[in-house]
C-alpha cells in the first residue's frame, strides 16, 4: 500500500478524503483497490466513470461491442465521434484523461466460461454491467468460488435491481438463491422493452458507491438483500432472501 499521498492527490480527492469514513487511510485503499467492469454499456459506463474519478488503482474492463448510435442515449461516456468504435478502446483514452492515476487493463472480448476464470483471479472486485443472466449467472459461480466480491445491476424500463455480495464469507446468498425460479438467462432486452437512459445512470452509480463501501470495509446494507428501484413511482424498497439449499451456493 502507498505509504503516503502527494500532495496532487490530497487536493485531487479532497472532498472524499474529508469523509469520517475516508480519510487518508481510505483513500489509499482505494488507490490499492483492484476491480473488473464486466460490460461497458449503460451500467458499465457510469462504474467506470465514477470509480476512475474516485482514484480506482487498477481498473479492467471486459466487452466485446462496439459503439452503436443507439447507445449514447444511456451510455453516459461516449458521444456521436465515438461510434463504431471498440468501446474498451474509447474508454482506455477517456480514462487517461479522467485520472491518470488509473491503471487500466481492457478485455476485448466477450466473458465465457472458458476466460472467467482466468480474469476474475487477477481481481478482488466484479461489478456487472452485463445485460443477460447468462453473464450474471457465471459471473455469480465463479465469483462465489474464488470468494470474490460481486456488485450485480439489472435493468429495465423504468425499473433496477442491485445486489452485494461479499463471497469471502461461507454463508452469503448468492444471485441464484434470489433467481430460484426460471429467467430468461440469455437478455435483459433494451431494445424490444426499452429502457429511460437515467435510469442506468442511477442503478450504475449505486453499483459504484457500493463497489466503493466495500474497499472501504463499510457496513453492506444489502447483505442477503436486494435494492428494489422503480423510478416512474419513484420508490426505492429493500427485499431481504436467504440462502436456499440445493442452490450451487452451495457446491464444494
Amino acid at each position: 500500500m502507498k505509504k503516503n499521498l502527494s500532495n496532487k492527490q490530497i487536493e485531487k480527492y479532497s472532498r472524499q478524503i474529508v469523509l469520517k469514513n475516508v480519510g487518508t487511510i481510505g483513500q489509499k485503499k482505494i488507490l490499492n483497490s483492484n476491480v473488473l467492469v464486466v460490460g461497458a454499456g449503460g451500467l458499465g459506463c457510469p462504474v467506470i466513470d465514477y470509480l476512475s474519478r474516485a482514484g480506482v488503482g487498477r481498473l479492467g474492463i471486459i466487452d466485446y461491442d462496439k459503439i452503436d448510435p443507439s447507445n449514447i442515449h444511456r451510455q453516459s461516456i461516449y458521444t456521436f465521434k465515438d461510434v463504431g468504435k471498440y468501446k474498451v478502446d474509447v474508454l482506455k483514452k477517456k480514462i487517461m484523461d479522467i485520472n491518470p492515476d488509473v491503471k487500466t487493463k481492457i478485455f476485448k472480448s466477450k466473458i465465457t466460461i472458458k476466460n472467467v476464470d482466468k480474469i476474475l483471479k487477477q481481481f478482488d472486485i466484479i461489478v456487472d454491467g452485463s445485460d443477460n443472466f447468462k453473464t450474471k449467472f457465471l459471473l455469480n459461480k465463479f465469483a462465489r468460488r474464488l470468494k470474490k466480491t460481486l456488485i450485480v445491476g439489472a435493468i429495465s424500463k423504468y425499473d433496477g435491481h442491485v445486489f452485494s455480495f461479499n463471497f469471502k464469507r461461507n454463508n452469503e446468498a448468492c444471485l441464484k438463491c434470489f433467481y430460484q425460479s426460471e429467467v430468461n438467462e440469455e437478455v435483459l432486452n433494451c431494445e424490444s422493452d426499452g429502457i429511460l437512459g437515467p435510469v442506468a445512470g442511477i442503478v450504475g452509480n449505486i453499483q459504484a458507491n457500493e463497489t466503493l463501501k466495500n474497499i472501504l470495509n463499510l457496513k453492506n446494507e444489502l447483505k442477503d438483500k436486494i435494492l428494489i428501484i422503480d423510478l416512474l413511482n419513484l420508490s426505492f424498497r429493500q427485499s431481504s432472501f436467504s440462502k436456499k439449499k440445493n442452490c450451487v451456493c452451495g457446491e464444494k
